[in-house]
């Protein structure tokens, strides 16, 4: 009895005494297919979709698929190299190691990335349509 009480003593002192996590906000920035003229620092340009396999919403299947995609990195408006990175799980980790070479500083822990807009079964998607979302704490 006395191990019973005392177990449930030390229940109720934990949940009440638990601190909360800080929550973290999430904020996102977003990368496009369109150079700004005369930006300072760096800027990155989705050049193009060179191939998505994603499996659409609304179908079944054994792999969730990739994105790969040539993104642009300009310095001071002036064009440094062109990447070619693919968006899968197994990438996430160096994907968001590259971008933080070239991200703003409050930009740099990157949360996760994503390309937008995700395939819908039986709709194609316009390769003008599509953009980088990446989601970073603030």
């Amino acid at each position: 009895m006395k191990k019973s009480i005392l177990f449930l003593f030390m229940m109720i002192s934990s949940v009440a005494l638990a601190q909360s996590p800080k929550s973290q906000k999430v904020k996102y920035t977003t990368i496009k297919q369109k150079v700004c003229p005369n930006q300072k620092g760096f800027q990155l340009v989705l050049k193009a979709i060179v191939s998505d396999s994603r499996c659409p919403e609304g179908v079944t299947c054994i792999w969730a698929g990739e994105v790969s995609a040539v993104v642009s990195v300009y310095k001071d408006s002036k064009w440094i190299e062109d990447t070619t990175l693919v968006f899968s799980m197994k990438n996430e980790e160096d994907n968001k190691k590259w971008f933080t070479k070239y991200l703003p500083e409050k930009q740099k822990k990157i949360k996760n990335i994503g390309v937008v807009p995700y395939p819908k079964e039986g709709s194609k998607i316009n390769p003008e349509e599509y953009y980088l979302k990446i989601g970073y704490l603030k």
